[in-house]
């Protein structure tokens, strides 16, 4: 028996490691609402991407859990074994995909927007514009002519808004979307929305190619019967983007 446990656990460090385990782990920040975040009267985690990914585990016969991880180790925690897949509002680009593997995008490439005190703030040359760091707002915002500030979670980036720190904090608009709605005119939105990356997709090791293929048969039925596109206008409203 322990020689059988030892193997199995050799096994999840090579390709098609997920599907050698009894629990196949999802990595998550748990700090990105809409997307995946905190229910502060449960304590558990929450969001569009935990149903997501609830869904597309049944839908491809998989037992799964959520592991909640910090965004700047969510790569290399994926990369060492702590977890088999990332679903954390990650966008697929270029870059990202030099080190991991992705799935069919689950959220189609949408905006990038600024949020501000003021409607007239300045977002370019001589601005400092906050943003997360590792996202594609933070490259984007450190080739537009303004200073970049960077931090750790969203949270900060906002906070980083209102209390001077920065002109401004570009990210998802489906993230500011909601904070500027709920500051009773405090924060406001920019007019000037950037599309950036290839949509969201679920983060994979890329030797994990028989995951990667379930995984991208679940999001294919979700989008064929129209539940994703349900899912998305559930939790982000009728504005946004679908399939």
């Amino acid at each position: 028996m322990k020689k059988m446990m030892l193997a199995t656990a050799l096994m999840a460090l090579t390709a098609g490691a997920a599907l050698a385990q009894d629990v196949v782990r999802i990595g998550t920040e748990g700090a990105y609402e809409p997307y995946n975040y905190i229910d502060q009267a449960t304590g558990e985690l929450t969001g569009y991407e935990i149903e997501l990914g609830n869904e597309l585990c049944k839908r491809a016969s998989l037992n799964c859990e959520f592991v909640q991880n910090a965004w700047d180790s969510i790569i290399p925690n994926l990369q060492s074994g702590n977890y088999d897949m990332i679903m954390a509002g990650m966008s697929i680009t270029d870059e990202r995909e030099e080190v991991i593997d992705f799935s069919q995008n689950y959220i189609p490439p949408a905006s990038s927007a600024y949020l501000a005190l003021t409607a007239e703030a300045n977002t370019g040359e001589g601005a400092v514009v906050a943003a997360q760091t590792g996202t594609i707002q933070a490259g984007y915002v450190a080739e537009s002519g303004a200073t970049l500030l960077e931090f750790a979670t969203p949270d900060e980036t906002v906070a980083a808004v209102k209390n001077g720190e920065a002109d401004a904090v570009f990210a998802d608009k489906d993230y500011l979307a909601p904070i500027a709605a709920d500051s009773n005119g405090e924060l406001v939105l920019l007019a000037n929305e950037v599309q950036l990356g290839g949509g969201v997709g679920i983060g994979l090791r890329e030797t994990d190619t028989e995951l990667k293929e379930k995984m991208n048969a679940a999001i294919q039925s979700m989008k064929d019967d129209g539940s994703l596109n349900a899912m998305i206008t559930k939790w982000f409203g009728p504005e946004a983007v679908t399939f």
